[in-house]
């Protein structure tokens, strides 16, 4: 049993540190926020997870402001970027910083936090060794990405193929023998800046495959064709796998990400950065696109379906249902409406449609699965539905006397 001390309690931490207690090692967990340290020492998790809070609840760890002596230092702090798309790495430089009174022969220093290629062996590294000791000779220093998704992330923990980044190979080796108490995945060992730099392909692979997706959209409008169609056959070939378009990109890794690579290769990333611009237009282009169906600007009511950046969670970051909200606002009266989002979940769906000029459907929630159309035509000003996921029920909303417009098909328009 080894005592690991976790700093950062966000939506990587909590499940880490838990999965770790849950093997039977004495887990601290260390988070700046006090409501966090409050609610999880009260047994009660600030986010929520499937299958979480049973696991937390069997096998609970201690939570505190200040990191505290440990064999094992595991950093999950995040990493965002300004408003220059340039990653801010205080909270990363910060959490390092507060190890240096707990370094000693034989620590073992992991950064799961998504970071730059370099970081972990320029920034990271000079850090820890204000402690004194060396890394590599004394301690060991590690770089080990995460590799999850919300809404499934105790599957993923277990089961993804992990990366552990070392500064020196015996580190990695260390890191490794850690993780395999619960990683069921293969678990391959390689340099710091090689981890650092397959974390963030992997979230750029996936942001241009959206832009392409995206793109393939526009092209099938303009064709009048169905670009759903197109994807699904193109897909049959079996190197083939487009992604699907959707009202824009979100969450804590896609649409950040690949910007690391941009700030550090930016003459060398021009293909990831047009496709990150790219990305960030599709919401703004969806603005368009409801004035082009309402033949209006000004005066509507619109209600947009959907918070979150990803279906079946309540996680709202970076998600684009915010920036269509912005747009619209500017001349329109809107409505968000979130079953999972506990500040959108106000009533039902049909009081926050009541009375709207149209209905957009912006993330695929189970709960969208079943609407009582005829009701929903009932409380509506203008039976009109955008389908941005392919995911409502077409032929129960024309029958009950909706106009119904798909993103990406040309060829019905409704």
């Amino acid at each position: 049993m080894k005592k690991i001390c976790v700093v950062g309690l966000g939506y990587i931490g909590i499940p880490t540190a838990v999965m770790f207690a849950s093997k039977g090692h004495e887990v601290i967990g260390v988070d700046i926020r006090e409501n966090v340290i409050n609610s999880l020492n009260n047994l009660q998790l600030p986010i929520e997870e499937k299958g979480l809070e049973k696991l937390f609840l069997k096998h609970p760890f201690k939570a505190k402001l200040q990191p505290v002596d440990a064999d094992i230092y595991i950093i999950c702090v995040g990493t965002p970027t300004d408003t220059h798309k340039k990653v801010n790495l205080t909270a990363v430089k910060s959490a390092a910083s507060s190890l240096i009174p707990y370094i000693k022969k034989g620590t073992l220093v992991i950064i799961e936090s998504t970071i730059p290629p370099g970081t972990t062996k320029d920034i990271v590294l000079p850090l820890v060794e204000q402690s004194g000791f060396k890394a590599g000779k004394d301690f060991y220093l590690v770089h080990s990405p995460e590799r999850v998704i919300p809404g499934n992330m105790l599957f993923e923990l277990a089961n993804n193929d992990r990366i552990m980044g070392g500064i020196s190979s015996i580190g990695a080796i260390l890191s490794k023998e850690l993780y395999e108490c619960f990683v069921n995945g293969q678990i391959y060992t390689t340099t710091a800046t090689t981890a650092e730099t397959a974390k963030l392909m992997e979230n750029t692979f996936r942001n241009v495959n959206i832009a392409l997706a995206n793109e393939v959209a526009t092209i099938c409008e303009k064709l009048q064709i169905n670009a759903w169609e197109v994807i699904e056959l193109a897909n049959k070939h079996p190197r083939v796998n487009i992604l699907q378009p959707g009202p824009g990109v979100g969450g804590h890794c896609i649409p950040v990400d690949p910007w690391f690579i941009v700030e550090k290769t930016p003459d060398q990333a021009t293909l990831i950065k047009q496709a990150l611009e790219q990305n960030e237009m599709v919401p703004i282009k969806l603005v368009s696109k409801i004035y082009d169906i309402t033949k209006s600007k000004k005066g509507l009511k619109i209600c947009l379906l959907g918070c979150t950046y990803k279906a079946n969670t309540d996680d709202i970051r970076e998600s684009p249902t915010f920036v269509i909200e912005a747009e619209l606002t500017k001349d329109n009266q809107v409505v968000l409406y979130d079953p999972n989002v506990s500040d959108y979940a106000n009533g039902s769906l049909y009081d926050a449609c009541s009375g709207c000029d149209m209905v957009i459907l912006l993330v695929n929630h189970q709960q969208f699965l079943n609407i009582d159309y005829l009701k929903l035509a009932s409380v509506m000003k203008s039976c009109v539905i955008f389908d941005c996921k392919n995911f409502l029920e077409k032929e129960k909303a024309i029958k009950n006397g909706f106009d119904y417009y798909l993103i990406g098909d040309g060829s019905i328009n409704k």
